[in-house]
């Protein structure tokens, strides 16, 4: 059984803004909740992994994830991890998102982050809330992306989803994949571009980046993964790897 942890700020926040860090445990989850402010979610050394109804966010370092004021979700991990939640007070939250998204988190914003996890601060003071309201409001400015890694009811594009998730190895092109799908290469990506929001090879190298954050943290080596991953070389996948998260592999698993 998977040990539940006790949701913090169900009905009222302390302070308009309020940063909490806690060490989730392999398998831990929070049971389904809701607050009546938002939270924003930061993972320091992994993935933020939230089920909202049937939506599931994978969000992988460089993103967080932003929930509006009394939306139902869960929290789940399956390796140990270190999360940073900021709770907004509802009076604070006009200018944030109306429905949960991954928000792109910048080194200046994790350096806050990194700052106010660590101050000796009387977490009440006004000083120590200046430093929150400079987060959220850099927060309010930085990219979306969706659920990173969305899914879709389609049913012809969830089975190529559902495929490349079983083989992340498998290269072949977007046309082949299609006509697997018995569809047109051209009816694909349309799928992808309403159901996604992205094209099919991003999603792919999202997936791959996804899966290859628990490999590191497993301990396999760069090597192996991009094999796995179908890279002829290492430097090749060290590159996708570093574009979607603003980070090396090696660097990754030495903050990890």
């Amino acid at each position: 059984m998977k040990p539940s942890l006790l949701s913090p700020f169900t009905e009222v926040l302390p302070t308009p803004l309020v940063l909490r860090t806690v060490l989730m445990p392999k398998g831990a989850m929070f049971p389904e909740h809701a607050h009546a402010g938002g939270e924003f979610v930061y993972s320091l050394n992994g993935i933020v992994q939230v089920i909202v109804g049937d939506e599931r966010y994978l969000v992988p370092p460089q993103y967080g994830l932003w929930l509006p004021p009394n939306v139902k979700h869960v929290g789940v991990n399956r390796r140990e991890v270190l999360l940073s939640s900021l709770y907004v007070s509802d009076e604070l939250c006009s200018t944030l998102p109306t429905k949960p998204q991954a928000l792109m988190v910048s080194p200046f914003m994790r350096s806050l982050l990194d700052h106010a996890r660590e101050s000796k601060l009387d977490h009440a003071s006004d000083r120590y809330l200046r430093l929150l309201t400079v987060f959220l409001d850099e927060l309010t400015e930085t990219p979306q992306a969706g659920t990173y890694l969305p899914a879709s009811d389609d049913a012809v594009l969830s089975k190529v989803l559902h495929y490349l998730e079983k083989n992340p190895g498998d290269n072949r092109s977007v046309a082949e994949l299609a006509r697997q799908a018995g569809i047109t290469e051209r009816t694909l990506a349309r799928k992808c571009r309403q159901e996604l929001g992205m094209p099919l090879t991003e999603w792919r190298n999202r997936m791959r980046v996804v899966n290859a954050i628990s490999m590191i943290e497993d301990g396999k080596s760069v090597e192996s993964i991009a094999s796995q991953f179908g890279y002829s070389t290492a430097s090749a996948f060290i590159v996708m790897f570093k574009n979607l998260t603003g980070t090396t592999p090696a660097s990754y698993r030495q903050s990890s």
